[in-house]
């Protein structure tokens, strides 16, 4: 039993620094998570707080996981780790049960796992966990309880730390479909051997007030008693899907240039998601890039979510000399976790993305251009 406390002990630490690991790479990504479940829970008024949620919930896994391994606190540690779980298991449920958010970000953009799966992995996290808690008095701690409380909390201020580094610049590792070196066509499309969505045709019959789906066969043995409602395709087995699923650029009067776009030889992205909120410290140096651009031949054209009027507004403002495409706004917040961010396509393919606190020379990128 000793020793099935301590191999508990080491699976549930290296899995809380793994997830807390990939999650802290990218808290953008995670706090966009967290507001989903915010507006689940009809708590709006959190939003403004998730980012920082989002750092301290990626500090403390990590932290809880150091001092796991290494026996620190564990009274403290096993009552955080129990507290933890059973709210996630919960959330979890809840997420698959009610078909309520379809991603929980447990492992971010690294791994993506349905509500299912998710519950289905906090309940053996939970396992694990409870004999853990049981065990508690058993685990000792590797090194001086001191020095094992100060390593844990070390590994909760470094995960603090990396996770603001991030904020304020890139993921160091980027998971994501729209990463340095992949290509947005590519990723739009699915293999040939991908497996489809499976989906049969229903009849909807209403009889005495009371609405029933019905196969073609059912179909052939009810009587006139039955009314016609509705036919409707029903999905019985979802199929693969592309890595990239809501990209399209829009041109203001609706014309799609998604694959002029794409094709392009060398063109900039300045995603701005929604451009009310988007930085604008940096106008002035995106506005003496653009003219660079302009007098080098380079296209540079605008992304956003955000509505026309809206748009109209922020480029009189600042007087920006280029146009701006519409584009879903998720998509958006997934190519790049600034607002604006700067993205450099070759052809399609992603050249290099830049944060607005990284935003180069118009000199920095003529290599990239082979300029």
């Amino acid at each position: 039993m000793k020793l099935l406390a301590q191999i508990s002990r080491v699976f549930v630490g290296v899995l809380f620094i793994i997830s807390g690991f990939i999650k802290a790479n990218d808290p953008v990504g995670f706090s966009y998570k967290l507001k989903e479940y915010f507006e689940v829970f009809h708590m709006p008024w959190l939003g403004p707080l998730a980012l920082w949620c989002a750092i301290v919930i990626c500090a403390a896994e990590i932290g809880l996981g150091v001092a796991l391994l290494l026996g620190a606190k564990m009274k403290f540690t096993s009552w955080s780790m129990m507290i933890m779980i059973v709210f996630f298991t919960w959330l979890t449920f809840y997420s698959w049960y009610f078909n309520k958010v379809t991603d929980c970000g447990c492992f971010g953009d690294a791994l993506h796992l349905k509500p299912f799966q998710s519950f289905m992995k906090d309940i053996v996290l939970f396992i694990f966990i409870l004999f853990i808690f049981i065990k508690r008095k058993e685990i000792s701690p590797l090194f001086s309880d001191r020095f094992a409380t100060v390593l844990s909390y070390a590994g909760f201020i470094a995960s603090f730390s990396f996770s603001v580094y991030c904020v304020r610049h890139l993921p160091v590792i980027d998971f994501r479909p729209y990463a340095v070196g992949k290509n947005i066509k590519q990723g739009m499309q699915l293999p040939p051997d991908a497996v489809k969505d499976s989906v049969v045709m229903v009849f909807i019959y209403e009889k005495d007030g009371i609405q029933k789906e019905m196969t073609p066969d059912q179909i052939r043995t009810i009587d006139s008693t039955y009314k016609f409602i509705d036919r409707k395709d029903k999905l019985v087995r979802e199929g693969e899907h592309p890595a990239i699923h809501d990209f399209s650029i829009v041109s203001v009067d609706g014309t799609d240039v998604t694959e002029d776009v794409l094709s392009m030889e060398h063109v900039f992205l300045l995603v701005a998601y929604d451009i009310k909120t988007s930085d604008t410290k940096i106008q002035n140096k995106v506005n003496d890039f653009v003219a660079l651009c302009q007098k080098a031949g380079v296209e540079f054209i605008g992304l956003t979510g955000s509505a026309p009027k809206d748009v109209d507004a922020f480029r009189h403002e600042h007087n920006s000399m280029f146009e701006y495409y519409r584009c879903d706004e998720t998509a958006l917040k997934t190519m790049i976790r600034s607002n604006p961010g700067l993205m450099l396509l070759n052809k399609g393919t992603v050249a290099a993305i830049w944060h607005f606190n990284d935003f180069p020379t118009f000199d920095e990128v003529k290599t990239k251009l082979g300029k």
